[in-house]
């Protein structure tokens, strides 16, 4: 398609082609960081976004908030608010999990030797100093999951760096399990405890059927997250505890089941109960 004449740079192309393919794009300046935020987040006033860890896209107007602001709309692409950041642009980005991807980021010889021993082949794509390994599927993003390795999908970018070669594979089990960490010796995972039911008169909730439809919804919902692992996680342990957290209707059967979901998705035991924690107190538990 032929660019309005107000926008200008070689990154532009790339990241039309990005979209072509539902795969989420935004402009690098140097240093291979995104642009800073608009005047009005500036300062962390729009509650949280500056820091990208909130899910769901940048409804700024210019590229703002990191991987929330990658977007496979070229209309958004080609505006006027985008012209400038893609006229200074150093390099393209895109968000892999927003394209439903995963970026093993291989740092050096090392983590590439080790990829090639452990991991299934897929598609690849060389880097400044190692290679990038793309794979089909979703998972939380994390650093230093092993010597030279990052993991970038969910709520992350990765740069642009070509069409590689190679076909892309299904995420395989031993990635995701990269990122479940157990809990550092001599700091173990604080009990987590049940509210005691209220006082008086007879739990409203108590019947095997309702109990069991709860926590079936909330491992669905974790289970199915796409992205936002953390949030996700958070939303359904408030859910559940907002319904039968007072009445004494959970046992710790059921929290060890809603926990076994989130590990499932790459959520530490320390995140657990921090989360459950967390909804504990916004609920004033």
């Amino acid at each position: 398609m032929t660019q309005p004449t107000h926008i200008r740079g070689e990154h532009l192309p790339a990241a039309l082609t990005l979209a072509a393919s539902k795969v989420p794009a935004l402009p690098l300046r140097a240093g291979k960081v995104p642009f800073g935020n608009c005047p009005r987040c500036a300062g962390n006033a729009c509650g949280g976004r500056p820091n990208m860890k909130t899910p769901g896209p940048c409804t700024c107007p210019a590229p703002c908030h990191g991987w929330a602001a990658a977007t496979t709309d070229d209309a958004v692409l080609t505006s006027p608010a985008w012209a400038r950041a893609w006229r200074e642009a150093a390099a393209v980005a895109y968000h892999p999990g927003g394209g439903g991807l995963t970026v093993v980021d291989l740092d050096n010889a090392d983590a590439i030797v080790w990829a090639r021993e452990s991991l299934p082949a897929t598609l690849t794509v060389a880097t400044t100093r190692g290679e990038h390994w793309i794979y089909r599927g979703i998972m939380p993003s994390a650093n230093a999951v092993r010597p030279g390795v990052d993991i970038k999908s969910a709520m992350a970018y990765a740069r642009w760096l070509g069409p590689g070669t190679g076909t892309t594979t299904a995420l395989p089990d031993t990635v995701r399990a990269l990122v479940v960490r157990e809990p550092t010796p001599g700091r173990p995972v604080p009990p987590v405890t049940v509210p005691a039911p209220a006082p008086g008169g007879k739990c409203p909730h108590r019947t095997p059927a309702f109990l069991a439809r709860g926590i079936a919804m909330a491992e669905q919902r974790i289970t199915e997250a796409a992205g936002g692992v953390h949030a996700t996680v958070f939303g359904a342990f408030l859910a559940v505890l907002s319904t039968h957290g007072r009445c004494g209707c959970l046992t710790e059967a059921h929290t060890a089941r809603l926990f076994a979901a989130a590990r499932a998705k790459g959520e530490s035991p320390r995140h657990c109960a921090d989360a459950w924690a967390n909804a504990l107190h916004r609920l004033g538990m």
